[in-house]
């Protein structure tokens, strides 16, 4: 995984500098030194500091950062997070990667924060998906987990779930189940396995099949949920998804349903408001 976010940096070099930043090659000297901070222009959640300095490390070992608010804290406009300093041509060829990467992370987090605040005094956890940015998702699921959420599988690797598709393919709940569990004593693979359910008989079918971890309940009412998860009666963990929006969250929270996974931490946030300007010194 972290071979992954080295791989990312490093597209992220190529994507923006290519073979130069000419702008800066032309008018800045080489031997020319200063100082850069990151300037928090929006109150939320910062997340991706440890990132940036990955970047700036991977870019110019010699740049020296100095973090004055770290990853997960609250902060409000105005904040100086951390200065960065070294060669200028350096600060300027990461600024807007360094940014660009920061901004969506912090958005990420600030969003994640506030479900987390309002399941607070439940036993619920949030979770994120994999409805994330294409080459973004280990640093999204980070922000999610800085910001206070949980993260479910990271891809397609770590764990079975089996959704509606899978179902449907397969034939029916149980042949799904039992396919999954032959596929594991076959293997030797040691992974959970969750099944997703849209009603009912779906869920009263994998209940009887059982040999999972936990269920899923898609697109369940709130009354409908709270039903299920007595019957389901804490034999396997449950999580709920689908048409649950932050208004309807805590009522959904208050059925006793475990973890409520939510695509908008990361399919559809606003990033926050920051910039990386140059230190003056009169």
């Amino acid at each position: 995984m972290e071979n992954l976010i080295d791989k990312l940096i490093s597209l992220s070099f190529a994507e923006d500098i290519g073979e130069g930043d000419i702008t800066t090659l032309s008018c800045i000297p080489a031997e020319a030194e200063g100082i850069a901070q990151l300037l928090i222009k929006e109150d939320g959640v910062i997340a991706g500091v440890e990132i940036a300095r990955r970047i700036f490390n991977k870019f110019d070992s010699s740049l020296n950062i100095n973090v004055f608010i770290c990853d997960g804290s609250e902060v409000k406009k105005g904040n100086i997070a951390f200065a960065v300093e070294g060669k200028v041509r350096s600060l300027l060829q990461t600024e807007r990667i360094v940014l660009n990467v920061m901004q969506r992370m912090s958005g990420i987090a600030t969003v994640t924060r506030k479900y987390v605040k309002a399941l607070e005094g439940t036993n619920t956890k949030v979770l994120d998906t994999r409805k994330t940015t294409p080459g973004m998702r280990l640093l999204e699921k980070e922000a999610v987990r800085i910001g206070g959420g949980v993260n479910h599988r990271i891809g397609l690797f770590d764990m079975i779930l089996l959704k509606d598709n899978h179902v449907d393919f397969a034939g029916s709940i149980s042949k799904a189940i039992n396919n999954a569990q032959n596929y594991l004593r076959e293997t030797g693979k040691k992974m959970k396995i969750e099944i997703e359910v849209r009603n009912f008989e779906e869920l009263d079918e994998a209940l009887k099949t059982g040999g999972i971890d936990r269920i899923m309940l898609d697109n369940f009412s709130i009354e409908d949920t709270r039903k299920a998860v007595e019957k389901i009666n804490r034999a396997y963990e449950t999580e709920s998804s689908g048409g649950i929006t932050f208004s309807t969250l805590k009522d959904y929270a208050d059925t006793g349903i475990d973890y409520i996974s939510v695509g908008a931490l990361t399919h559809s946030v606003k990033s926050l408001d920051m910039s990386l300007k140059a230190k003056v010194f009169s």
